[in-house]
C-alpha cells in the first residue's frame, strides 16, 4: 500500500496520480482515467478534479492501493 501524504485541505485526482508516479505529467490523467478505473472508497471515479481528502482509499487497476494521509 503506498501513502501520499497532503499539507493541504485536499489533493485532486490527477495530482495525486502523478504524486504517486503512476503517470509522468498532469496532463496524462485524461488520458489514464480514459482507460483505467480507479476506485475511491470503493466506488469507481473518472474525474481528474475529484477532490481526494485525508482518509481516502484508492484501488488502481494494476492492484495498488493508495491512501491519502495529512502532514
Amino acid at each position: 500500500m503506498a501513502i501520499v501524504t497532503i499539507n493541504t485541505p485536499y489533493i485532486t485526482l490527477g495530482q495525486l496520480l502523478k504524486e504517486a508516479g503512476v503517470i509522468d505529467s498532469g496532463g496524462a490523467a485524461k488520458a489514464y482515467l480514459a482507460v483505467n478505473t480507479v476506485r475511491i472508497n470503493g466506488a469507481p471515479d473518472s474525474r481528474r478534479g475529484r477532490k481526494l481528502v485525508p482518509g481516502d482509499k484508492l484501488a488502481l487497476p494494476d492492484g495498488t492501493a493508495i491512501t491519502v494521509t495529512s502532514a
